[in-house]
């Protein structure tokens, strides 16, 4: 697909952390209609992915070129609590706008997760058998398999362990321990059993742009290079930002945070890119340079 200023492109779900990073691409370069439920930003129209006929509606009056369905709801604890709502978003969602794509003959994009998969490997590349463990991944995983029955012009990228978005819109790991940081916390308790792959909203967002224009569609792992545990990923967010003499860290296992954090969870999420490898389409940089530019351009600012 050749991308240009007449390419128009239609996001549902798009006031996250993940959402910001895809608008701030594509809209450099495109004609972009972007929807959530959340109206956190100008730029955002109102737009639920669990309402087949709405969408359609927006959909066919605007006539994109491309849809990217980013609309999911991604905190497991709450899809364990709600779970009704899960398969409405994270499922049926994903066939709302698979039958949109496929009735109106546009190209599709979901986005998927690691967390398909059961943690029961050390790796998992892109040709793996899923096996998700809790609701969300479970409904994504559906979202998945409706996607590639449906379709035939598609790409489904599975992400990482998310990072991006900045203090305001960052629901993961990284802004939660900031925000334990400058609460005053001098002692950070994290665990070391859960391994996975960090994966950079930008870096993704690039790569998402590049492969898109190369039209071979299909499944694709994205995540940065290299992998790490929740305690690599504190340690260095700590050196990065000065701090790793005034906070200390305490490892604990995953059951200390049982309570809080009761969703099953693999032990591993590792995501090899095996097809962007092999295709020279890998333009995923090591977690590590991307959580320094991370922390330059959102954290250091705050402290």
């Amino acid at each position: 697909m050749k991308l240009t200023n007449n390419t128009k492109i239609f996001i549902i779900g798009c006031a996250g952390m993940l959402g910001e990073a895809i608008y701030n691409k594509f809209s450099k370069y495109c004609d972009i209609l972007a929807t959530d439920i959340n109206i956190n930003e100008k730029w955002i129209q109102y737009g639920d992915v669990r309402n087949y006929y709405q969408m359609f509606e927006m959909i066919h009056i605007y006539k994109p070129d491309l849809i990217i369905n980013l609309a999911a709801l991604t905190d497991l604890e709450e899809c364990e609590n709600n779970k009704r709502n899960t398969w409405l978003t994270n499922a049926l969602g994903a066939e709302n706008m698979a039958l949109i794509s496929k009735k109106l003959d546009i190209p599709h994009i979901y986005i998927s997760t690691a967390g398909v998969f059961d943690g029961e490997q050390n790796f998992y590349n892109d040709f793996e058998k899923q096996n998700p463990l809790n609701t969300y991944a479970k409904a994504k995983c559906h979202g998945e398999i409706i996607v590639q029955k449906m379709l035939s012009k598609y790409y489904i990228f599975r992400a990482g362990w998310m990072m991006g978005g900045g203090y305001k819109k960052d629901k993961k790991f990284v802004n939660k321990i900031f925000k334990q940081i400058i609460n005053g916390h001098k002692e950070l308790f994290i665990v070391n059993d859960k391994f996975g792959t960090p994966t950079y909203t930008i870096d993704f967002a690039n790569n998402i742009f590049e492969v898109i224009k190369t039209d071979l569609y299909g499944l694709y792992n994205i995540g940065c290079q290299d992998s790490c545990s929740r305690y690599d990923i504190a340690v260095e967010f700590l050196k990065l930002l000065g701090l790793e003499d005034k906070i200390k860290i305490t490892i604990v296992d995953s059951d200390y945070f049982k309570k809080e954090y009761f969703a099953l969870r693999p032990y591993s999420e590792k995501l090899i890119n095996l097809k962007l490898q092999n295709r020279n389409m890998d333009y995923m940089r090591d977690w590590k340079e991307c959580l320094k530019e991370y922390i330059n351009n959102e954290y250091k600012k705050l402290l």
